[in-house]
């Protein structure tokens, strides 16, 4: 088969790129390395909408986080995915810093940010009375909010493949080629032939980006660590709390998730290696050092798990999306690094219409296309009525197999058997959330291995962790 549309990498830019192009009559396939969707940056960064004050004006940045932060609540509800818009603050602690809020709001007015204000410290701490004493005053900027980064992404890639999206899993891009009006992509798991590609490749998008003859970027992997703590501190802070940015990133933030935890993080470290996503003693020192200055009590006693993610830095400063000028068959749409996630919906809608300016004849949309997707059991969430109602109709969700976050059979099962669905361990949990409370899965990962392989219909140690060789168990020893 000849795609008219070959994607290269499903992280949210590749997933939601793919639902863009999914309302057209035309053929996609969605090309991803690993096992699963959101499998890089996407499912380790800080899960938050930004406003888009920070970005310098003009840029690809400005523009689309602008644009992506307007659309994200919409977007989000199409796909039954939890989003909160609980604004941001950006503390000054001293006054070169005050001055630096006056220079971030004039930006923001530029780049078209709403709802933005200088609050002082009396407010501010009314505001958050969790925030240093020292603190001198704040941006307030109350578009801001936060978002399940890998949940949109699977929510997204869902989306496309109900519509006619095919997802190619385990397929790292080795070579392409051009010959007779169309692309070989040469993956670990056969070729694919297509019209046209889109480079979303993430940390690898310079690499693809080559091997069509296009070198006019290149991406610096950039690692950030964070620590995950207890809903216990979850309401330490209401809003997502900046410190002043530097020249590596927005420094180090404590936020709330939609989840109820709270997240303290990123460092901000250029690397030699894209998939080095280790955690250092180092790093996550400076982690809970920095994070304290803003609150206080965000400790890291309270926390159940740390990581790290690296993000694709371009050379550039600036993301590089559109048709590239040494091989005009590929759109690339990459170095999309912070506020890439904030903005995914309107990355999505450019490279939308670049796809349809390249295509021969402009594709029809298709007669029936559904812009959603259907909202997942959420047990936990649901009454004791709605419960009754469910068990009765399905004795699995009756059966609870993570305690920490009461996800039940039923929805293991879900995630597994529907569109693009878990096939590892740490699918389950990202789309279920089975082994995201205090005890990791020290409880409930046998039984959610157990659940995958019945549903797979696979011998116990062909389940991994997250793919390629994570494997759990090994040999049968009696």
């Amino acid at each position: 088969m000849i795609y008219d549309a070959a994607i290269i990498g499903a992280g949210v830019t590749g997933a939601m790129t793919a639902r863009a192009l999914s309302k057209y009559d035309v053929s996609v396939v969605l090309i991803e390395k690993e096992n699963d969707v959101a499998m890089g940056a996407t499912k380790a960064n800080s899960a938050i909408c930004h406003a888009g004050f920070d970005a310098a004006t003009g840029t690809l940045k400005a523009k689309l986080n602008v644009r992506g932060c307007e659309m994200m609540a919409g977007v989000c509800k199409e796909l039954n995915v939890p989003y909160k818009n609980n604004g941001s603050l950006v503390l000054a602690f001293t006054d070169e810093e005050v001055e630096t809020l006056g220079t971030l709001y004039d930006r923001g007015v530029a780049n078209g940010v709403k709802g933005m204000r200088i609050v002082e410290r009396d407010e501010l701490l009314k505001m958050e009375p969790n925030l240093n004493p020292e603190v001198k005053a704040a941006l307030l900027a109350e578009t801001a909010g936060i978002v399940c980064p890998y949940e949109l992404t699977i929510a997204a890639a869902e989306c496309a493949a109900s519509n006619g999206v095919e997802f190619l899993r385990n397929a790292e891009v080795v070579s392409v080629e051009y010959k007779d009006g169309r692309y070989f992509i040469g993956t670990s798991a056969g070729t694919v032939e297509a019209k046209l590609v889109i480079n979303a490749a993430g940390v690898h998008a310079a690499e693809v980006a080559r091997m069509m003859g296009d070198d006019s970027f290149e991406i610096i992997p950039r690692k950030g660590e964070y620590f995950v703590l207890d809903r216990n501190v979850g309401g330490l802070v209401s809003r997502v709390i900046f410190q002043c940015p530097t020249v590596m990133g927005k420094g180090i933030l404590v936020t709330p998730t939609v989840d109820g935890n709270l997240l303290i993080g990123p460092t901000s470290l250029d690397v030699p290696d894209c998939e080095d996503v280790s955690t250092t003693w180092e790093g996550l020192e400076d982690v809970k050092r920095l994070a304290a200055k803003s609150v206080p009590a965000a400790s890291s006693r309270d926390a159940i798990t740390s990581f790290s993610g690296v993000r694709a830095h371009g050379s550039s400063g600036d993301f590089v999306i559109g048709r590239s000028a040494a091989c005009p068959g590929l759109i690339n749409a990459a170095c999309i690094e912070s506020p890439g996630l904030s903005a995914a919906p309107a990355i999505a809608e450019a490279v939308e219409q670049i796809f349809l300016d390249a295509c021969e004849v402009r594709p029809a949309l298709k007669e029936k296309y559904d812009t959603g997707r259907p909202a997942p059991v959420r047990f936990r969430h649901l009454t004791d009525e709605q419960r009754e109602e469910l068990i009765a109709r399905d004795p699995a969700y009756g059966r609870i197999v993570c305690r920490c976050e009461t996800v039940t059979e039923g929805e293991i099962r879900d995630a597994i058997t529907g569109p693009t669905g878990a096939r590892d361990v740490d699918g389950v949990k990202r789309r279920t959330r089975a082994g995201m409370g205090r005890c990791q899965g020290g409880f409930c990962g046998s039984k959610v291995l157990e659940i995958l392989a019945q549903e797979l219909e696979l011998p116990y140690n062909a389940i991994t962790k997250f793919g390629r060789d994570s494997k759990i168990i090994y040999e049968r020893t009696k």
